[in-house]
């Protein structure tokens, strides 16, 4: 089985863009809301709008299942109060789900958090169990930078964010470190914004001793790592001038990466620096680069191209890429087979 851990609902129907500017409309007038009920949208405009997209890469591709979550640009958490981020996730995180029960041997959820700005991380464990326990989801994303590009929370090593975690721990599922839309002119959301909040957050963690305080907390550091493997002397030299202990020792057992990088010499980057116990395959697709490389005749975040015949890496370290990390890291996978995941929902 190919596992791809890192996909997002890019595709939605048009009901769900529509339902978003009407409540980003209200927001001056709270009154004029929209209910989460009144979004309609059937079952066959969400297979439409899967059949021509994420599924037909599957089948094209030979993936087998994509763990699979909200718009991840869409998430703007800077966007309104924390009621704004809370209805929006609902409905965002219930999306997933109808996704999951239409098509349960392809995708398996991940939720988004009703994050806001200044709103203490406590503010979402009530949707994160709900969906663990009652949605059947296996972990969640969570956003570094509610604000969108101005960084106004404390690092993610920060003790502002230990409620959150303890509940983590206690739900045993990772969070995948995920920033949304930039609001920073400086910054462009899937070309600057992305990379660096994946490398901001390896060098909190770094410089941090939160993995004594949570020795079985995870997280994946989405697009091949950001910059770190390509500057993985720097880190290491870094680590070493502030006598922190090795790299290996002080975060491989608690951060992993994924395989959102969309050339061939970038994951060979990747697999020859980190070790392949800590790599989870992952494309992306349908996501920030949906072209096709001019070069090599076949679209950029076909990652499977690149893993696959890399001849160095032995196959029990491809298995583990593929499919084994996976179900390790998302330890709710475990043993199951999708299908088997998505029934432990609530009335699944």
């Amino acid at each position: 089985m190919i596992i791809d851990c890192h996909g997002h609902y890019t595709t939605a129907p048009p009901a769900l863009e529509a339902w978003r500017k009407a409540q980003i409309a209200a927001i001056g007038d709270p009154s004029k809301a929209p209910s989460r009920a009144s979004l309609s949208m059937s079952d066959d405009e969400i297979r439409a709008s899967l059949e021509g997209a994420q599924l037909k890469m599957q089948r094209d591709r030979g993936t087998d299942v994509t763990i699979f979550s909200p718009r991840a640009s869409a998430m703007a958490h800077h966007i309104g109060d924390a009621s704004t981020s809370l209805e929006w996730t609902r409905l965002c995180n219930d999306l997933i789900r109808r996704v999951c029960t239409l098509y349960p041997d392809n995708f398996i959820g991940v939720c988004q958090l009703p994050q806001s700005p200044g709103v203490r991380p406590e503010n979402c464990i009530p949707e994160l169990e709900r969906c663990i326990n009652e949605l059947g989801f296996i972990g969640c994303n969570l956003n570094p930078d509610p604000s969108g590009g101005y960084w106004k929370e404390p690092p993610l090593t920060d003790r502002w964010w230990y409620p959150l975690y303890e509940k983590m721990v206690e739900l045993d599922v990772p969070a995948m470190v995920h920033v949304s839309s930039s609001c920073n002119p400086c910054f462009h959301a899937t070309g600057a914004h992305y990379i660096n909040a994946d490398t901001t957050a390896f060098m909190q963690f770094m410089t941090s001793d939160l993995f004594k305080d949570f020795p079985t907390l995870k997280f994946i550091i989405p697009h091949g790592g950001g910059a770190v493997p390509y500057h993985w002397g720097r880190y290491k030299g870094i680590a070493q001038d502030m006598k922190r202990p090795p790299l290996s020792e002080l975060l491989l057992r608690n951060v992993y990466f994924d395989t959102c990088v969309y050339h061939r010499p970038g994951i060979e980057l990747l697999l020859k620096v980190v070790p392949a116990d800590n790599i989870l395959f992952a494309s992306e697709m349908v996501g920030a680069v949906k072209g096709i490389d001019p070069d090599t005749g076949h679209h950029y975040d076909d990652t499977r191209r690149y893993v696959e015949p890399i001849d160095w890496i032995s196959d029990a370290d491809r298995a583990k890429i593929f499919e084994g990390n996976a179900r390790r890291v998302f330890s709710r996978f475990g043993t199951r087979t999708p299908r088997e995941v998505n029934a432990s929902a609530r009335g699944g």
